[in-house]
């Protein structure tokens, strides 16, 4: 099944400038990804914005509720910024659409080593291809649904809201 992929920047596409030592967006690395990943039909890529999850405003989510509306492709990956990725979540979960959509980013940088953003990309796109309708968050080979999902900032990682049974 065919697979929409859509960018809205955050650490995954950030790329590092030796100049002012800061992390900053240029041209995105989702094409040269795919290739490394070696996906057999590759996604429908559409950019909606570079930016920083921090920076992400009400108006943006909307955004990116309507790109995955209009979507004829019902298998959705999200690259978004970690900091925010829940927040946009709920906005999307809530909307019930009849589609599978997972939001995934990265902790660090695509070009930085120890990345976990490739790895990410193609967790997100298998979840995608497997998993029912609905909002999930995958980060770091672990799949949570939107509404029970948050990032434990003090550990760098996404984690349940309710605590698993033992």
């Amino acid at each position: 099944m065919p697979l929409r992929l859509l960018t809205t920047g955050g650490t995954f596409d950030k790329h590092y400038d030796p100049l002012t030592g800061q992390l900053v967006f240029a041209d995105s690395h989702v094409q040269q990804c795919l290739a490394q990943a070696r996906f057999d039909s590759p996604p429908v890529v559409q950019a909606l914005m570079a930016i920083d999850s921090l920076d992400m405003t009400d108006l943006h989510r909307q955004q990116i509720l309507a790109a995955c509306r209009e979507s004829p492709e019902r298998q959705i990956v999200i690259i978004h910024g970690t900091d925010t990725l829940v927040e946009t979540a709920a906005v999307l979960g809530s909307a019930r659409l009849e589609a599978t959509i997972v939001l995934t980013g990265a902790m660090v940088p695509v070009e930085i080593e120890g990345s976990d953003a490739l790895f990410n990309l193609g967790f997100a796109a298998a979840c995608a291809a497997t998993l029912a309708h609905g909002v999930w968050v995958a980060m770091n080979a672990r799949v949570f649904n939107w509404r029970d999902v948050r990032k434990n900032r003090a550990l760098g990682r996404f984690e349940p809201l309710t605590p698993p049974v033992p």
